[in-house]
């Protein structure tokens, strides 16, 4: 059994906003709580290639791995993948900006599965991914809405 979330979050703030700062790879430890650092290894064309390392866990691991990440403005949409899993098999990300009234809908699916060997299931990595992304799209739906309130332009 694979794991599989799928999570969403409504921005009041311009699309351009909203898609500029959360495509930012190298502000994302502004704007997660969780990194503590982004390394751009590689840009080819759209694609960028980056290394994302966690702010230490309580027994003073400091967890890092390789994504590469392409973002399609025609779309709204983003594709990216661990290419160091760690203890996955696999984790492919897709991200899905839509427009609606006065906001942005940012949308994150996750598909994935953990290693025999990992320490957590798929199905308590699951968990873990979405009471984490909970946390994560709020701080960043605040800090995209504080920017957007303090742009003179609005959508």
């Amino acid at each position: 059994m694979a794991g599989h979330t799928d999570n969403e979050i409504i921005i009041a703030g311009p699309m351009d906003l909203v898609w500029n700062m959360t495509n930012d790879v190298e502000a994302w430890p502004t704007l997660f709580s969780e990194y503590a650092a982004t390394e751009i290894l590689e840009q080819r064309g759209p694609t960028v290639r980056f290394r994302l390392t966690m702010h230490p866990d309580a027994e003073g691991n400091q967890w890092s791995w390789v994504s590469e990440r392409t973002p399609d403005p025609g779309t709204r949409t983003v594709r990216a993948h661990r290419v160091e899993p760690g203890w996955f098999k696999y984790m492919n990300l897709f991200w899905e900006y839509t427009q609606v009234p006065d906001a942005v809908r940012m949308r994150w699916v996750q598909d994935f599965e953990m290693k025999p060997d990992a320490p957590l299931s798929d199905k308590q990595m699951t968990k873990r991914l979405n009471d984490n992304t909970v946390i994560q799209m709020n701080r960043i739906r605040q800090l995209v809405e504080e920017a957007a309130s303090a742009s003179p332009a609005r959508m």
